[in-house]
């Protein structure tokens, strides 16, 4: 099931809080943090402070305040400050986390080879998923060379769904692959032949 991307980031940030929002970030209050996350967005500096207070924060409101401020900082820093969540056993966090990646493809385009060749199976999944919003070409060109080589039935699953709704042709070769690899997977070779069917109609 794709995830629902959030809105992209406002085009202007919000209004600073009055004192230092660096501070802030280690306030008391969840609002206060709430504030000062948003407003660390284009700050000098902001993504690492922004990294640190996500490794902390349990507030759900916070933790959507500090992720949209990294998208809209829209850096290789910011993307480094999220990847680690990626492993991380909260799902809620996990979500926050690829949905701002997914907001920033030109950012994270660099790091999506490294994450579909990830030696933890549920990286390669979620990295399935970042690459969903990647320019289709660029997309389809990494995950039919990560598909090709792909051994694990649901991480290979989660790449044949993302190449049906937005592969391009160059796909077919590693879709006919593995199919032949997960002969014995009914639910796969079903989602491949769905993607091969959609492929080949958009063919010119």
């Amino acid at each position: 099931m794709p995830l629902v991307k959030r809105p992209g980031p406002p085009a202007a940030p919000p209004p600073a809080p009055a004192g230092d929002p660096f501070g802030q970030l280690r306030d008391a209050d969840p609002d206060t943090r709430r504030t000062a996350a948003r407003a660390l967005a284009t700050e000098p500096g902001g993504p690492p402070a922004l990294g640190q207070a996500l490794a902390r924060e349990q507030d759900p409101r916070v933790r959507d305040a500090i992720t949209t401020s990294l998208m809209r900082a829209g850096s290789d820093e910011a993307v480094l400050q999220l990847l680690p969540h990626l492993r991380s056993d909260d799902a809620s966090l996990r979500t926050l986390v690829i949905e701002a990646l997914q907001g920033m493809p030109a950012a994270v385009s660099a790091h999506l080879p490294d994450l579909l060749a990830d030696a933890d199976p549920d990286v390669r999944l979620l990295a399935a998923e970042i690459a969903r919003t990647a320019p289709s070409e660029a997309a389809t060109a990494l995950l039919a060379d990560a598909l090709a080589g792909e051994q694990h039935p649901n991480v290979a699953g989660a790449m044949v769904e993302v190449l049906a709704e937005i592969g391009t042709a160059d796909a077919i070769d590693a879709l006919h692959i593995a199919q032949r690899r997960f002969a014995a997977e009914p639910f796969l070779t079903f989602a491949v032949e769905v993607a091969l069917e959609r492929l080949n109609r958009a063919r010119p």
